[in-house]
């Protein structure tokens, strides 16, 4: 085989891409990656889950110390700056960083940076500075992630404009902050903000936050970002800007006017196919950057692959991690293939939520009768010990099997909560019943055992 020919070339070195590449190498494939960082990891690593969430850890920190009544006996906390939180944010970035590099030099998988074109449906080159190189592979896989949609009418280059990439760099102190756009990343974000002290106006254009949550999750989510003096305005649509040296002033289209110290955009995200010249291989992208795969992540072009957020829905990094390594089993392996089942969401606000599953609204749709156990936070002594007593894991389960369709959690530690439940669910055999945790002992005091208090609550409600 020749220098520059392989088996499988990636194109993006973010989950997807990762993930594609150590398993096919691990088949014994000989893999390239392509990288247009210096370091692979891709947006995840530098611009978006990681930085974003430690960011989200630190913000955190600062209100467990400002509110918990032990710390205050200590004295005031100083004032917290942005700048001094991404600190802690770039130091895990780093320390990612060098473990993702790392797997690629012990499986000897080079890595190519550069911005990567094809040519036709076996050849690739790449733009390294003024050096272009030409590689060839058999199969393709492209992981190339998303970036924040950004529309013609804002003005980007404006100091205090800013979309999910570039607020990791904003130097300023804001007091008062618009973010249009109330998806996940806006609520993470107003999250942190309103953590800071900062006055935050949340632009939604639907009527509720997160409406693809439970509806008594999203309504405590929104109880909650009040707390943190964020105010959500509902079913309002951005209009434009006006630009100054000191605010912004944001105009909706019903008319009103906010003025603001910076604006963050986070209205959507665009797959990151536009540099690839998709032409060369009969491929085309959606008007958002999409590219459409089959249910084996496989093109239009039958030796090229996709993965990750550059094929849309649901634009997780845990999901996208799956997606690479099912992708090339589907190509190097396919006894090996599992298709991806239910993918839990993880929302890092202040609380955090974690779903998976039907919520109630599904479930009375499709006319399945159903019950549902809570456990508050607030009645558990581990939260109790810890201070985060605000939250609630919810149960949603069969009346008459008692089967478990749904887990919702909202509050501290929910992302981590809710994987006990995700294992019972992928149970056969009718193992999968509310009476697993009727009939489990669990630690003293845990978080977990809100499972317990759940499954009792639910019971008697049947009995």
């Amino acid at each position: 085989m020749a220098k520059h020919s392989f088996d499988l070339i990636v194109i993006g070195s973010g989950p997807a891409g990762e993930s594609a590449a150590m398993n096919a190498v691990k088949h014994g494939h000989k893999v390239a990656m392509i990288s247009d960082k210096p370091r692979p990891g891709g947006n995840c690593t530098f611009l978006g889950t990681i930085p974003s969430k430690a960011l989200r850890h630190g913000v955190k920190q600062v209100i467990q110390f400002k509110t918990n009544a032990m710390f205050r006996e200590f004295g005031d906390v100083p004032k917290v700056t942005f700048q001094q939180l991404m600190k802690h944010a770039d130091r895990v970035v780093e320390e990612q960083a060098a473990l993702r590099h790392n797997f690629y030099q012990r499986n000897q998988v080079p890595i190519y940076e550069g911005v990567a074109a094809f040519v036709d449906a076996h050849t690739l080159e790449i733009q390294q500075g003024r050096e272009k190189i030409k590689l060839h592979s058999e199969y393709f896989m492209i992981a190339t992630g998303a970036r924040p949609y950004r529309p013609d009418n804002v003005d980007f280059n404006h100091q205090r404009v800013f979309d999910s990439d570039t607020i990791l760099k904003m130097k300023l102190q804001p007091r008062k902050v618009t973010i249009i756009g109330a998806g996940v990343i806006g609520c993470e974000y107003a999250s942190i903000f309103g953590g800071l002290g900062c006055k935050v106006e949340l632009i939604n254009p639907s009527a509720t936050l997160l409406s693809f949550l439970d509806v008594e999750i999203s309504e405590a989510l929104s109880y909650h970002l009040r707390n943190l003096s964020v105010r959500c305005r509902h079913n309002e649509y951005f209009e434009r800007m006006e630009y100054h040296d000191d605010h912004i002033i944001t105009y909706l289209q019903s008319g009103k006017k906010i003025k603001s110290d910076i604006v963050l955009w986070a209205n959507g995200r665009t797959g990151n196919t536009d540099k690839l010249n998709l032409a060369a291989v009969n491929l085309a992208a959606n008007s958002r950057g999409q590219l459409a795969v089959n249910d084996h992540y496989q093109t239009g072009t039958p030796n090229i692959y996709a993965a990750g957020d550059v094929i849309g829905w649901p634009a997780l990094a845990s999901a996208a991690y799956d997606q690479g390594r099912a992708a090339t089993n589907a190509i190097f392996d396919p006894d090996a293939f599992t298709a991806l089942a239910e993918i839990p969401n993880g929302i890092y606000t202040i609380p955090e939520i974690s779903t998976i599953g039907l919520s109630e609204r599904e479930l009375t749709e499709q006319k399945i009768p159903y019950e549902v156990g809570k456990a508050f936070f607030r009645n558990i002594a581990r939260a109790q010990i810890t201070g985060d007593e605000v939250g609630m894991l919810k149960i949603i389960f069969h009346f008459e099997t008692l089967e478990i369709l749904g887990i919702h959690c909202f509050g501290d530690q929910a992302s981590e909560i809710v994987h006990i439940g995700q294992a019972i669910m992928k149970q056969k055999d009718g193992a999968n019943t509310l009476r697993y945790f009727l009939n489990t002992t669990f630690n003293y005091p845990t978080m977990a055992e809100a499972y317990k208090i759940a499954a009792l609550d639910g019971i008697n409600r049947i009995f």
